[in-house]
């Protein structure tokens, strides 16, 4: 794990540039309940500026939390965080107006319609130039697929369609971060996609986004950066490729059922580890062995090799290896 220092502004004052290239950073953030229950335990989040950084983790290890601590939703217990280079949340009335959030779900008004909760969400805003609200609320609407349901009372909305009017809030104005939780939550294949292909565009446009998920195959098609939390503690971070790149791939051999055993001696005898077989597959970690060695030598050895795969492996098997456990536990 990176511990860069954190060039952040003191407490209180506005946010200035941060040296070191984070869009956000804490160090040793904690919360601690009533309960005694740790949520959140000392974690140092460092996530670059322009980044795409999936903040990854099963349901109840503490990502929600962390989120509402960076916002200044939740007082944290200890440690500080540092939005667009301002420590929360005293720089909160400089950095939140360049920071749009989607957390635990949007809340609306019921009986009004899509259009006229972002309409009363852009007069609270007292840096929101009411001219072009109007303007601006349609384009967050079109944006999200919105536009031909602007006018229906957000009651009528299926959880989907609340989930993008919670999105179209969160982009009424251009914003240099994007903090997203659960974003996909409600959404059809479809919706989905769109939401991906909308966090890479506002990538591309130079805002950084932190999108917090438990599904990992959606993180890994987006996302520039990880972060892996499990049971309140920040397990690894970092570039993506860099993170995927420390697993073993694992090669997989086909055979017939006879050569099987065979199969298995010649990847021990190569030094390969963890080798498995299952009906008529024999696999192992590859580790630095070529897999062109590896199929000279089932070759070589008599052994009827029908088919060959290495892969690489990917963010569960990840988790996996750091925690022992699957990705759907939770705490």
């Amino acid at each position: 794990m990176t511990d860069p220092t954190t060039g952040a502004a003191p407490s209180g004052a506005a946010s200035v540039a941060s040296p070191d290239g984070l869009a956000i950073s804490t160090d040793g953030l904690t919360k601690r309940f009533r309960s005694g229950q740790v949520a959140v335990a000392g974690i140092d989040l460092r996530v670059p500026r322009g980044a795409v950084y999936g903040f990854i983790g099963p349901n109840g290890s503490g990502k929600t939390t962390t989120i509402r601590m960076l916002l200044g939703l939740v007082r944290p217990t200890s440690g500080r965080a540092f939005l667009l280079g301002g420590e929360m949340p005293g720089a909160g009335s400089d950095v939140l107006p360049r920071v749009g959030a989607l957390v635990e779900g949007p809340a609306f008004h019921p009986y009004l319609t899509g259009s006229a909760n972002l309409a009363r969400l852009e007069a609270s805003d007292a840096t929101a130039d009411p001219r072009t609200s109007r303007q601006r609320a349609a384009e967050a609407l079109d944006r999200v697929g919105l536009a031909a349901a602007a006018g229906k009372p957000y009651r009528q909305y299926s959880l989907g369609m609340k989930q993008r009017l919670g999105l179209a809030a969160a982009l009424l104005r251009p914003r240099d971060l994007l903090v997203l939780d659960e974003p996909t939550n409600g959404l059809d294949p479809q919706g989905t996609r769109e939401v991906r292909h909308l966090v890479r565009e506002l990538a591309l446009n130079g805002t950084t986004v932190l999108v917090s998920s438990h599904l990992l195959a959606e993180i890994e098609q987006v996302c520039s950066h990880i972060g892996i939390m499990s049971s309140g503690h920040l397990l690894l971070q970092g570039d993506r490729a860099d993170l995927i790149s420390r697993g073993l791939p694992r090669l997989s051999v086909q055979t017939s059922a006879d050569h099987v055993g065979a199969a298995a001696e010649v990847l021990t005898g190569l030094g390969l580890t963890d080798v498995q077989a299952t009906g008529v597959t024999v696999s192992a970690l590859l580790g630095a062995v070529p897999p062109e060695k590896v199929s000279a030598a089932l070759v070589h050895g008599g052994v009827d090799l029908l088919g060959l795969e290495v892969r690489r492996p990917n963010l569960e098997q990840i988790f996996v290896e750091l925690t022992g456990e699957g990705f759907d536990v939770a705490r």
